[in-house]
């Protein structure tokens, strides 16, 4: 049996990026994807288009949309509206993460007044409504504030399944070992989650190195000196990408 293929939209920041993407989707719908998933953007920048882009999508297209929320620069009046507004536009599937602090990854977190903390309090919300399936994060290499505690990563999931989430969406990882042990840890404690392996092409190797900066996701040697041979030929990266 073939494997799902869902895709993941950032969302543009003007309306030449909007049609740019517009094309895009039209073209991905001939792979049969399972899903389109829409992203809020760092700290929350692009919440706005987020929901536009996620609705529209459910409007126009015959393929599943999973739509992103995060707690950043919410309170639970406001996340009540936004999922209220998800609920309206039909849409089934909500992926319920932190998010990073609007400073980038590497700020300090800090909880917007009436909000949420964490995650799994974003699941429990969700859950009292009963609408929606939720996903979550996973993290192959380890979450940033996990500091290196795998089984600790390993309790936040199964917390969160247990609220509500049947689900989780993996950050991008190098080693498929390590993707490996999280599906099969998780086996081994009764998870039931299902757990999709995040994909991010390599296009870019200054983006490469910011993106595993950014969410502390160590690239491998023989994979970073394969990138440094080829780095100044964009042609050379995509393929190896």
């Amino acid at each position: 049996m073939l494997p799902k293929l869902s895709i993941e939209l950032f969302p543009p920041k003007d309306q030449g990026g909007e049609d740019k993407m517009w094309r895009a989707v039209n073209q991905l719908q001939g792979f049969d994807l399972n899903s389109i998933s829409v992203t809020y953007g760092a700290g929350g920048s692009v919440r706005d288009r987020t929901i536009k882009i996620a609705k529209e999508l459910r409007l126009f297209i015959n393929v599943p949309v999973t739509a992103h929320l995060t707690c950043v620069n919410s309170n639970r009046q406001e996340l009540s509206q936004i999922v209220d507004e998800y609920e309206e536009a039909g849409i089934k599937n909500i992926l319920a993460l932190r998010g990073d602090p609007v400073g980038g990854p590497k700020s300090i977190w800090v909880k917007t007044e009436g909000g949420f903390d964490h995650a799994d309090q974003l699941v429990s919300f969700l859950a009292e409504r009963k609408k929606f399936t939720i996903g979550a994060a996973a993290f192959p290499d380890g979450h940033p504030a996990s500091n290196g505690d795998f089984e600790k990563d390993i309790d936040v999931l199964i917390r969160k399944e247990e609220l509500g989430a049947t689900f989780a969406t993996t950050q991008f990882f190098f080693e498929a070992d390590r993707y490996t042990q999280l599906v099969e840890r998780l086996a081994e404690r009764g998870s039931k989650l299902v757990i999709i392996p995040g994909i991010l092409p390599v296009t870019n190797v200054k983006l490469l190195h910011r993106m595993a900066e950014l969410v502390g996701t160590p690239i491998p040697a023989q994979i970073a000196e394969a990138f440094a041979k080829v780095e100044n030929d964009p042609v050379a990266v995509r393929a190896l990408g």
